[in-house]
C-alpha cells in the first residue's frame, strides 16, 4: 500500500473511537497543465495528471481506490437496501432460461444458461429440437479466472464444421479471434489480437475476414483474411481505411452470396462488397459522398438499399445484380420517403420484405409482400417497440420479431406474411411479476421551444397522481440511437415502492425522425439537455412526481447529459445517476489520440475550429462546474473503458469536490477490472444497479 493510498484511506474510514464522523471525501491535488486549442485559446486543467495511458501510475491508482473505499463507506448504510434490491431483481429472473432457437444451415442454435451461471451455453442440435445437443461454447468454464469475459461475436462456417469467435478479457473491446474444431472440440493454435468483434468465413471453410484495430486509437483500420494454419503475419490485407472519420465493420448479405465491408460516419456511408466464395476484390456500390447515407442487403437477383438519398427519413430503393458497380444512378424507388415516417431497417425474404420503421415515437414493423400490399403488425399499447428478430431462412414465408414494453416482458412472435396469421414462440418469463398491475402511458412534454416531445412512462395501476411521487427518469439523447421502451427486471422493486419510470425521447435520437437527431447534435445539442429537464418540469407540473424528488439517470453520452442537466437545473433533481459519463468534451475531442475522438467530429463538432470550440466549452460539463449547490450523485467508470476513458469522470468528480457548495453525497464508483460496459457476467449487473438504485431511493426517501 502506498503512503498515498494509506493516507486516504484513514480519512475515508472511520475508526471505532470515531464510528459517529461522517467519511471524509478524497481530495485529488492539483497540478497547473495547459490545454491549448491550435487557434490560440487556452484553458487549465488542474487535474489532467489523473490521465494515465498505462494506468499504471501509482498517485493515480491511488486516488481511484481511495475514491471506492469512500463509496463503500459512504453507502455502507445502504447496503441492506441493496441487497434487498438485487434479490428482488434476481427474483425476477427465470435462471435456467433458454432463447428461441432459429434454423441455419441446417442447425438449429440457441443459448441457454443453468441455475446461477453468469454466462451462456450456446449450442445447437441438428435438423431437429430433438436431435443431441452439441455443445459450441461452454462459456461458464471458459471465463474461469477471468475478471472479465466477453464473446462479441461468433461464426460457423458453411460446412458447419468450425467456428470462429472473438473474445474479450479486459473490457477493452480489442477482442481475440480464436477457431474452433466442432467436431473434436479442440481450439485451433490460429489467434489474432486486437480485433474488432465481427468476423465472417469465406465459402472456402479455410478464410475469415476480420476487421484490425489501431492499437492505440482503437479505430477499425484494416479488413483482413486469415488463412487456417497460416501465420497472422501472412494475413492478407484486403482494404484499409485512411479516412479516420470512419468506422468500419462486416456482414454477409440475406442472400448468403456476399461479404460486405460496410464503412459509417455521421455523415457519410460506403459499402463494399465481394462474392463470398472469392472475397479479394471488393466493389463499391456507391461512392461516399458528404451527407449520403445508405445500405444495402442483397437477397435473389438484386440488391435492396436503404438510403437518405433525396429522403431525410430515409427511403427503400433496389437495383438489379448487373448495376452492381454502377452507383447510386442504377437504383429505382421500392419504398418512397415519409414526412411523418422514419424508414430505421428492414430484411429482405425471397417473397417478401420486412420493413422497421418509426411513428409517433414508437417503433413499429410492416411487411411488404409482391405487388405493393403492405400489411402493419398491430399492437396494442400506447408506448412499445417492434423490432426484427433473428430470421437467417431467405426463403421462410415467416417473419421473426419481437414486441416489448415498460409493462410487456419482451415476446418473441412469427408472423406469416401471406395468411397475416401469428404464433408467440415465446414470453420472456418474469417470476413473481404480473403485468396487470401496472400502466404504461405515453405522455408529451412541451420544450421551451415549443416542440413536442415524446415520453414514455409506467407506474402501478393504483399510482395516483398528486404530485407526491417520486421520478425517475432516463434519456440517452446522442448518435441517432433511440431508446425504446423496454421491460427490466428492476422495474418492479420501483414501482412498487411507488415511483414514477419515464423515457425522456429527447432531440438527439430518432425516435421522431432523422431531423430530430440533427436537432440534437452539434450546434443544437444543447436541446438534448433543455429537452430533459423540461420533461422533468412538465412531469411534475402534471401531477407525476414531486419538485426536486426526481432521479436522472443517462449513461455515456447519457453521462453527458447528466452533467449538463446537473450544471444547468440542479434544483430540480433529488439526485443523478451518471454512468461512464462523456463530461470533458473539449479536451477529449481536441487529441485524436484518444481513442475514437476522429470519429465524433460530426456528432459534436470540431473544437479545433473557435465557432465548435466556444460552442461545446459552453455546455461541457466539465468546463462549466460552478461554486453552487448540486444533487447528491452517483458517478461510474471502469478503469479499461475503451469509449469514454476512465479520467473523464475522475477528473469531473475531482473538480465537483472542489467547487460544490453543498454537502449531498457525491460517490464515485470505479470497476477496476471493467470496461464501458460494466463488470461481465449475468448478475453483476444487477449487482451494480442494486447499489446505484438503494443510493437513489434512499436519497429521495423511498420506501
Amino acid at each position: 500500500m502506498t503512503k498515498l493510498l494509506a493516507a486516504i484511506l484513514l480519512t475515508t474510514t472511520a475508526a471505532p473511537a470515531l464510528a459517529q464522523t461522517a467519511p471524509t471525501p478524497p481530495k485529488a491535488a492539483t497540478k497547473p497543465h495547459e490545454i491549448k486549442a491550435p487557434f490560440g485559446a487556452t484553458r487549465n486543467d488542474e487535474y489532467y495528471w489523473l490521465r494515465d495511458d498505462t494506468r499504471k501510475n501509482p498517485e493515480m491508482l491511488a486516488y481511484l481506490k481511495a475514491e471506492n473505499a469512500y463509496t463503500d463507506a459512504v453507502l455502507a448504510p445502504e447496503k441492506p437496501l441493496a441487497e434487498t434490491l438485487y434479490k428482488e431483481i434476481v427474483g425476477h429472473i427465470k435462471q435456467d432460461d433458454s432463447s428461441v432457437p432459429y434454423l441455419k444451415h441446417g442447425y438449429y442454435y440457441y443459448t441457454r444458461f443453468a441455475t446461477g451461471a453468469d454466462y451462456a451455453i450456446v449450442a445447437r442440435r441438428k435438423g431437429s429440437l430433438t436431435a443431441p445437443e452439441e455443445v459450441i461454447l461452454d462459456q461458464p468454464a471458459m471465463a474461469k479466472g477471468h475478471t472479465f469475459f466477453q464473446i462479441a461475436g461468433r461464426d460457423v462456417s458453411p460446412n458447419n464444421q468450425l467456428l470462429a469467435y472473438t473474445v474479450d478479457t479486459v473490457g477493452r473491446r480489442q477482442y481475440v479471434l480464436q477457431v474452433k474444431d466442432l467436431a473434436t472440440g479442440k481450439t485451433l493454435p490460429d489467434t489474432i489480437p486486437n480485433v474488432e468483434g465481427g468476423i465472417y468465413w469465406a465459402d472456402d471453410n479455410k478464410t475469415i475476414l476480420y476487421v484490425e484495430k489501431d492499437p492505440v486509437t482503437l479505430l477499425s483500420k484494416r479488413v483482413k483474411a486469415h488463412v487456417l494454419g497460416t501465420p497472422a503475419s501472412a494475413d492478407k490485407l484486403l482494404y484499409e481505411e485512411k479516412d479516420d472519420t470512419f468506422y468500419m465493420g462486416l456482414g454477409r448479405t440475406s442472400s448468403d452470396k456476399y461479404l460486405c465491408i460496410y464503412l459509417h460516419s455521421t455523415a457519410s456511408d460506403e459499402q463494399r462488397c465481394a462474392p463470398s466464395a472469392d472475397p479479394a476484390s471488393f466493389t463499391v456500390l456507391a461512392t461516399r459522398k458528404r451527407e449520403f447515407l445508405y445500405n444495402a442487403d442483397h437477397i435473389g437477383d438484386h440488391w435492396v438499399i436503404r438510403t437518405n438519398w433525396d429522403a431525410p427519413n430515409y427511403r427503400l430503393m433496389q437495383a438489379g445484380d448487373e448495376h452492381l458497380g454502377h452507383g447510386r444512378a442504377a437504383w429505382e424507388d421500392l419504398v418512397p420517403t415519409s414526412a411523418s415516417v422514419f424508414i430505421e431497417d428492414f430484411k429482405p425474404f425471397n417473397g417478401f420484405l420486412a420493413i422497421e420503421e418509426r411513428s409517433d415515437g414508437n417503433k413499429k414493423l410492416r411487411l411488404l409482400a409482391p405487388g405493393g400490399k403492405s400489411s402493419p403488425v398491430t399492437a396494442d399499447e400506447p408506448a412499445y417497440s417492434m423490432a426484427l428478430g433473428t430470421n437467417e431462412e431467405p426463403s421462410s414465408d415467416w417473419l421473426r420479431y419481437t414486441y416489448e414494453s415498460l409493462v410487456t416482458p419482451t415476446t418473441t412472435y412469427e408472423v406469416n406474411y401471406k395468411t397475416g396469421e401469428r404464433r408467440v414462440l415465446k414470453v420472456q418469463p418474469v417470476p413473481g411479476y404480473d403485468a396487470r398491475n401496472y400502466v404504461t402511458e405515453r405522455v408529451w412534454a412541451t420544450a421551451r421551444d415549443g416542440t413536442r416531445v415524446p415520453v414514455s412512462l409506467v407506474h402501478a395501476k393504483d399510482f395516483k397522481k398528486d404530485g407526491k411521487a417520486a421520478l425517475f427518469q432516463y434519456a440517452y439523447g446522442s448518435y441517432g440511437a433511440s431508446t425504446d421502451p423496454a421491460f427490466t427486471p428492476m422495474l418492479p422493486s420501483l414501482l412498487d415502492r411507488g415511483m414514477v419510470y419515464a423515457i425522456a425521447h429527447i432531440r438527439g435520437g430518432q425516435e421522431m425522425g432523422r431531423a430530430w437527431f440533427d436537432q440534437g447534435k452539434v450546434l443544437n445539442k444543447k436541446n438534448s439537455f433543455t429537452d430533459f429537464i423540461d420533461v422533468t418540469r412538465a412531469l411534475v407540473d402534471q401531477g407525476y412526481a414531486a419538485k426536486g424528488r426526481v432521479a436522472a439517470m443517462g449513461g455515456s453520452a447519457g453521462g453527458l447529459l447528466m452533467g449538463g442537466v446537473a450544471n444547468m437545473a440542479p434544483a430540480d433533481y433529488g439526485v443523478i445517476i451518471a454512468q461512464v459519463p462523456f463530461v470533458d468534451v473539449v479536451t477529449t475531442m481536441l487529441d485524436t489520440s484518444i481513442p475514437l475522438t476522429t470519429g465524433e467530429f460530426d456528432e459534436w463538432g470540431n473544437p479545433a475550429e473557435k465557432q465548435y470550440y466556444d460552442y461545446m466549452l459552453s455546455y461541457s460539463p466539465y468546463d462549466n462546474v460552478a461554486a453552487q449547490a448540486y444533487p447528491a450523485m452517483y458517478v461510474s467508470t471502469g478503469l479499461w473503458d475503451s469509449q469514454v476513458q476512465y479520467y473523464e469522470p475522475t477528473k469531473w468528480v475531482a473538480r465537483l469536490r472542489a467547487k460544490k457548495t453543498d454537502t449531498n453525497p457525491l460517490v464515485f464508483r470505479v470497476n477496476m477490472e471493467a470496461g464501458h460496459g460494466g463488470k461481465s457476467g449475468r448478475f453483476e449487473r444487477y449487482r451494480q444497479q442494486s447499489e446505484w438504485a438503494a443510493f437513489a431511493l434512499d436519497t429521495l426517501k423511498v420506501k
